[in-house]
């Protein structure tokens, strides 16, 4: 059987068994104040006898108008943003942050395609600022909602909402920029692969329509630059572009494998893939099937991220995923200040490696 919860030692009870007032045992506590030594041994003393911790700290945050905590929305499943070493490292930089400030995290999971049951838990939880973390769809119920309980909001491109301050990213910019690379190169047939439009949505082929008609603008966005580029093929049809349900190694390999299965006069010399785990994934099938990268494959990614476990050096574009979380932590700590952000566009480069060259004439 459950033995009964303790009621916690208060302070006032410290007090009265030192014989002083609630006020001076609190200064006893905090140092702040001018109480005699002798006053401070015997406030201890008896909050040692008592099994006193000290005091409360949720009372003391609500007293200076905080509770210490920035809740953080994550779109689809905690388990991917924890796979994700993208994700991870702007999780890790928001923190160092926020450890300063100081401020705890709270994840809260958005399920993909029920973004409503994350109010569920935003409801139950006292929060200092909401940061919408790793994009996702342009419209976001949650906003209303936190909006209404007076909570400040960072995106990291989305939700797209005047409420939210935004720390964007110029998608569209940097996926033309690595395209116009492979361009430069002299490659003409080039595939694109792409992370989800929306949510459940699935692995294989899509077109401009589905473009059009996709939920999350980074995907969106990314899709957009490579056609800025490549919009026309050799043949004068348009680029190849097929779609993960996953944004993951397995599911980029599953989704380019038909088209690397194409004889050598139709296949693609390069891929564009919308993040480096996908460009992983598009690695793997090439060597599957016995082609080389880059000497037969150009593949390139989009992230930036450390990936220890590749023997190669990908072509990507580098976002800097941690000096990315800490600039959205410095705009919560401008939020937490009583300021109010600007927007803001982090910036991007590409960065050449090892899996990119010219096609083979």
């Amino acid at each position: 059987m459950t033995a009964p919860r303790q009621p916690r030692v208060t302070l006032r009870a410290v007090a009265d068994a030192a014989g002083v007032s609630t006020s001076t045992a609190s200064l006893a506590f905090s140092g702040k104040g001018p109480v005699a030594a002798e006053t401070v041994e015997r406030v201890r003393a008896a909050a040692e006898q008592l099994g006193y911790a000290g005091p409360d700290p949720l009372a003391s945050q609500l007293r200076a108008g905080r509770s210490g905590v920035v809740g953080v929305v994550v779109e689809g499943r905690l388990g991917h943003a924890f796979r994700d070493p993208f994700a991870v490292s702007v999780l890790d930089g928001l923190s160092q942050v926020l450890d300063e400030v100081p401020a705890g995290i709270l994840l809260i999971a958005q399920q993909a395609g029920e973004p409503e049951r994350a109010i569920t838990h935003l409801q139950s939880a006292a929060l200092d600022a909401v940061v919408f973390s790793l994009c996702g769809p342009d419209h976001n119920p949650a906003v209303d909602h936190l909006a209404a309980r007076g909570i400040p909001m960072i995106g990291d491109g989305s939700p797209a909402d005047p409420r939210v301050t935004q720390l964007g990213l110029d998608n569209r910019g940097a996926s033309a920029a690595m395209s116009r690379h492979l361009h430069d190169l002299g490659h003409r047939r080039v595939a694109h692969v792409l992370m989800p439009l929306g949510p459940d949505s699935p692995t294989g082929p899509v077109d401009e329509a589905d473009l059009a008609a996709g939920l999350f603008v980074d995907t969106r966005d990314r899709a957009h630059g490579f056609l800025d580029v490549f919009g026309d093929q050799p043949d004068g049809g348009r680029p190849p572009l097929v779609q993960t349900s996953m944004p993951d190694v397995e599911q980029a390999a599953l989704a380019v494998r038909p088209l690397l299965e194409l004889p050598a006069s139709l296949r693609p010399t390069a891929v564009v893939a919308q993040s480096d785990l996908l460009a992983l994934g598009v690695i793997r099938a090439a060597d599957n099937l016995g082609l080389r990268v880059p000497e037969d494959l150009s593949v390139t990614g989009f992230d930036g991220v450390e990936l220890p476990w590749f023997a190669g050096k990908l072509t990507t574009v580098d976002q800097q995923g941690e000096a990315k979380g800490r600039t959205l932590g410095e705009m919560v700590r401008t939020l937490l200040e009583g300021e109010t952000p600007t927007d803001a566009v982090h910036p991007t480069t590409v960065r050449l490696g090892t899996t990119t060259a010219p096609p083979v004439s």
